[in-house]
């Protein structure tokens, strides 16, 4: 049987083209929104993958989530590939992603101190075993727009690309950012290449008028502050 006559699932995608495996592997942020909805439907049809299909129905909406989350199923249906079963799974999922924001809304937390900052890092990296890094991205309120992993690391450092940063930050209208990673070994004191790169992104920030407002260095029982310290 030819490749176009035979139905793409995702077992029979090359292991790097795995949005599932991709997903565990490398974490639910590195997938695109193509892949997350090739998660949900599972497969394609006889011409495209669950991937290429995905992309298919985004390019309809112009790439917006919002718009895809107002199609109703008999909507969706008329994709080919997408039956009922997979129309009332993206709506399901769509409606979960709208649930999530309404909470956001209510809440969302504002940076006035470093000690802000920490009690939302902490939870995601302070007890972990190997390094992190984290941005928070904020408006003009200093409220906080996003939190995202920009690397992961080993137990005793992790590459960081100020280019990801910034892009990110862009993308998400931010003003300004805070940056965290954590210590594993518990040493709460910044090493030289802590502070080098809190300087490469300060300047990177300055020249797109994104303000760097603090670098917190978390452990498992405390934190340190480059801006409480006075050598941001």
């Amino acid at each position: 049987m030819s490749e176009l006559n035979s139905s793409f699932s995702i077992k029979e995608w090359s292991e790097n083209d795995r949005p599932r495996e991709k997903l565990i592997a490398k974490g639910k942020n590195t997938l695109t929104d193509a892949e997350l909805i090739a998660i949900l439907i599972g497969s394609g049809n006889r011409e495209e993958s669950a991937v290429a299909l995905s992309k298919r129905i985004l390019a309809s909406v112009d790439h917006k989530i919002n718009a895809l989350g107002k199609l109703s199923v008999h909507q969706l249906m008329h994709f080919k590939g997408i039956g009922e079963a997979k129309a009332i799974t993206i709506v399901a999922g769509m409606e979960l992603g709208r649930r999530r924001r309404e909470e956001n809304v209510v809440s969302i937390p504002k940076i006035t101190s470093s000690k802000d900052a920490f009690h939302l890092l902490y939870p995601i990296i302070g007890d972990l075993e190997h390094e992190e890094f984290w941005v928070l991205f904020l408006n003009n309120a200093n409220k906080v727009i996003q939190k995202k992993q920009i690397s992961v690391g080993g137990k005793t450092g992790t590459l960081v690309d100020a280019r990801i940063v910034f892009k990110s930050a862009l993308e998400y209208n931010a003003t300004s950012i805070v940056i965290g990673h954590n210590h594993p070994s518990g040493a709460v004191q910044p090493s030289q290449s802590d502070k080098i790169l809190t300087q490469k992104l300060k300047q990177a920030g300055l020249t797109l008028d994104i303000k760097l407002i603090d670098h917190l260095v978390v452990t498992e029982k405390s934190y340190f502050s480059f801006a409480d310290e006075s050598i941001l």
